[in-house]
């Protein structure tokens, strides 16, 4: 408890020392120079009797340090630049006053920004604290969940303004920090001998009770599968881990049975324990003749079992159940045998144990009675001997801060941890135990926790270090510090990018992909909602798996193709496997590998508006909402937010039984004058999606269940329940007077302004990039980079090179 405390206050003390260094001062608006144009313009409808949409002016606060006055005073700004205010029917001000209010205003706006976007702290939040602290040990623990959840500041979760910090917080990396290093510091004397676990469903517990009944076992003893089944699973229990958490070989060895065609299946793993993830490791296909073996590398924890499970076979008419296997001519899925085979270390001791013991002479206890070494028990016992503990300890402390602060340390940088550990042999613990005490606070303290920012141009290692946690989502790796250290990264413009793009093509930037899709369209909520089964009996886990795999696929191709910024809006390609290419009506796609597909010219996919992820994030499992769907589309596509409904407003709640559309019901809605201008901007949008059901499909009419239409259809052998009701309406018009008549139409005008897009996804990636919310000051950069972009081809690698060498990317 004493040590807890300790840390703790060490950390929190370091933390409060740095903080008043970048505090802001609070910036004014200039009043007096506005009220003019206020008094001749606005305040006929926002003074404190009329109050229209809830603004008085007069009673609006000056101060623009305070984030939601300086947001309604940008509002304000933006709607008079627009000519959305004063209204249309108000008499129109003279552009000399209108160029002159804008002017002023924009002065102050620009002023205040610039005050306020250096002073916020950006500390690691939980997906990067976790990659971080992986990469530095070479563990791969899953730390996150040990992790209070962070702040959102609209999308992303990596804004410094909404990443707070807390004591709970500081105990959890606490514990977080110690069991990194329990997996890391080696409790044994030579590296563990890789095994080879070859285990048969003919031989299983499960077979044994399940052969016969559900499962075929032919002459080469292999074991058919025949379906995809609740129970039993594919659970193969003799094909485990026991004891040894790591990255594992497994090898499928197998054919598709009484098949022309291959077999898909997948590859995952399960265990006994509640409430923990089982992962699937992918799909793969199965080819009929000879035993085929597929291999792949997967991390496995302990008391984990393969799990293998069949995709797109089925007993269509029920014969397995009526009539026995014997007989029975339908495809099915042989299983040889699997075989299990690691842990896979390439060295040791490993990275993590290195950098804190390297140099220190630690030797095994060796047992009173020798034999004990060779029996099952025997777990080894060492103590280090050091004549000079705090010189041992120092050495150790700054190789471990150093990895640790992102930047070389000195002496006074490492004797709070110093002090720390001595303090802790003095209590009574012994040189291992001070030294991991120590250990703990580094990854605990400010240094660690927030990225070493200061305002103005960011240092070396200040760059290295937002570049890598932008595109690799880690801390900088030896080269990258060694550009740092030659401070070349901020004065090379040409060594800044050959590092841009090395980090690009790093295994790392798969990461970056996944954690840029999760937060900017929303990925992070594709389990969020379980789709109903009677509706759509169609979803099932492969196509879970295939939708998020298809846009992370589809921005990696973007990415690493340079291809143009506007596919996002339409495209006409998508990454599609089979399983996918049958849920779009996409012909001529086989296996469950993702490959570039050539869209047909009457697809209505193309773009990330169009994919099943997308579509299912925005809706809700059972119906889709044109006003979620607006929304999204408003903050993700146009970098629009609209204003939260008045607290007095009810909701509206779709109705599925087909008795009346969601359109109509908005039409009720629209008519409420309170309701009506947000309306006409969130709604266009969304009915341009409505011709995509909740799980991404195609549809001309909505389902429901009762009413409607009977449909002959068969998913998996059954006959679907739901039945069609109305039609869908997809046509639209613009809060600015375009009409479209479908979602194709509507793409066609989002694609005329594609520099609205362009703006939105650089102002995105810029957020992501600095970890804060762009604001006005950025506005005259955002459109330098926009114009760049244009000349270039607009394609997202350059994109990516443009952000990286902008002001605001180089700046705090």
């Amino acid at each position: 408890m004493q040590r807890i405390k300790f840390i703790l206050a060490t950390a929190l003390v370091l933390t409060t020392a740095i903080a008043p260094s970048i505090s802001a001062a609070p910036s004014p608006l200039d009043f007096n120079r506005l009220k003019p144009f206020l008094d001749s313009h606005c305040f006929d409808c926002h003074d404190a009797e009329v109050k229209k949409g809830g603004l008085d002016l007069d009673a609006l606060s000056r101060n623009l340090g305070d984030p939601a006055t300086m947001a309604t005073w940008v509002r304000i700004h933006d709607r008079v630049e627009s000519g959305e205010m004063p209204p249309k029917k108000k008499k129109r001000p003279e552009a000399r006053e209108l160029k002159a209010f804008l002017h002023d205003l924009g002065d102050d706006l620009t002023r205040g920004h610039a005050i306020e976007r250096s002073t916020v702290l950006r500390r690691l939040n939980r997906i990067e604290y976790e990659n971080t602290l992986n990469d530095i040990f070479g563990t791969n623990l899953r730390l996150a969940e040990m992790l209070p959840d962070d702040g959102r500041s609209h999308e992303f979760d990596n804004v410094g303004e909404a990443l707070s910090i807390s004591l709970p917080q500081m105990r959890a990396y606490i514990d977080a920090a110690e069991r990194v290093l329990d997996t890391a510091i080696e409790n044994r004397t030579e590296k563990p001998k890789s095994i080879i676990k070859r285990a048969s469903y003919a031989d299983s517990r499960e077979g044994k009770r399940f052969i016969g009944k559900v499962w075929k076992k032919l002459d080469d003893g292999a074991v058919a599968f025949f379906k995809r089944q609740s129970y039993p699973t594919g659970m193969l229990r003799e094909a485990n881990v026991r004891g040894e958490p790591g990255f594992y070989k497994v090898r499928v060895t197998g054919y598709a049975y009484q098949s022309d065609k291959p077999i898909t299946f997948s590859i995952g793993a399960t265990t006994f324990q509640r409430g923990v993830d089982k992962p699937t490791f992918g799909y793969y296909s199965m080819p009929p003749g000879k035993p085929t073996t597929i291999e792949i590398e997967a991390w496995i924890e302990n008391n984990y079992m393969i799990q293998i499970e069949p995709y797109g076979i089925t007993d269509r008419n029920n014969e397995i159940r009526q009539n026995g296997l014997k007989g029975y001519a339908g495809p099915g899925l042989a299983i040889l045998h699997v075989e299990v085979a690691g842990p896979l270390i390439s060295k040791f001791p490993n990275r993590g144990h290195r950098l804190v013991l390297d140099g220190v002479n630690r030797n095994e206890i060796q047992p009173r009675n020798p034999n004990d070494k060779k029996k099952s028990w025997y777990k080894p016992k060492f103590e280090i001997e050091a004549p000079d503990p705090a010189a041992v300890a120092r050495r150790a402390l700054r190789r471990v801060a150093s990895a640790a602060f992102r930047r070389p340390v000195n002496a006074e940088k490492i004797a709070p941890y110093l002090k720390l550990f001595e303090s802790q042999l003095a209590t009574g613990d012994n040189f291992e135990a001070a030294l991991r005490t120590a250990v703990s606070a580094i990854f605990c303290a400010p240094d660690f926790v927030y990225l070493n920012e200061r305002p103005g141009p960011l240092d070396d290692y200040a760059l290295a270090a937002r570049l890598s946690y932008f595109l690799n989502r880690t801390a900088p790796d030896a080269e990258l510090l060694a550009a740092a250290k030659a401070g070349r990264l901020r004065t090379d413009g040409a060594t800044l990018l050959a590092q841009t793009e090395r980090l690009l093509d790093h295994n790392r930037a798969d990461r970056f992909i996944k954690d840029f899709t999760e937060a900017w369209l929303d990925l992070r909520s594709i389990e969020f909602t379980n789709p109903d089964t009677k509706l759509f009996p169609e979803f099932d886990p492969y196509l879970q798996f295939s939708i998020v795999e298809e846009t992370r696929g589809f921005m990696r191709e973007i990415l690493r193709k340079n291809l143009s910024v506007a596919n996002f809006i339409d495209s006409d390609f998508a990454m599609l496997n089979a399983r996918l290419a049958a849920h779009y009506d996409v012909p001529g796609v086989t296996g469950p590998e993702f490959r570039k597909v050539t869209l047909p010219p009457d697809s209505p996919r193309g773009g990330v508006m169009a994919h099943a992820s997308v579509l299912k994030v925005s809706a809700n499992g059972t119906a889709t909402s044109p006003v979620l769907r607006g929304v999204w589309t408003l903050e993700r596509i146009l970098g629009i937010t609209p204003p939260p409904p008045p607290p007095s407003v009810p909701g509206v709640e779709p109705d599925i039984r087909g008795a009346e559309t969601i359109r109509q019901l908005l039409d009720k809605h629209r008519n409420m004058t309170s309701c009506q201008g947000c309306h006409q901007l969130i709604d266009p949008p969304g009915f341009a999606l409505e011709v995509f059901n909740p799980i991404g499909g195609y549809r001309e009419r909505f389902r429901s269940i009762g009413k409607g239409d009977k449909v002959d259809k068969e998913v998996n052998g059954r006959r679907v329940s739901y039945r069609l009701g109305l039609p869908v309406d997809a046509s639209g018009e613009t809060l600015d007077g375009r009409t479209f008549k479908d979602f194709s139409d509507f793409k066609k005008l989002l694609l005329a302004d594609k520099n609205r897009f362009a703006k939105c996804l650089t102002e995105k990636l810029l957020t992501f990039a600095t970890g804060r919310e762009l604001g006005f000051s950025d506005r005259p950069e955002v459109d330098l980079i926009v114009a760049e972009l244009n000349k270039k081809g607009d394609g997202l690698r350059d994109l990516t090179r443009l952000i990286v060498q902008s002001e605001i990317f180089r700046h705090k």
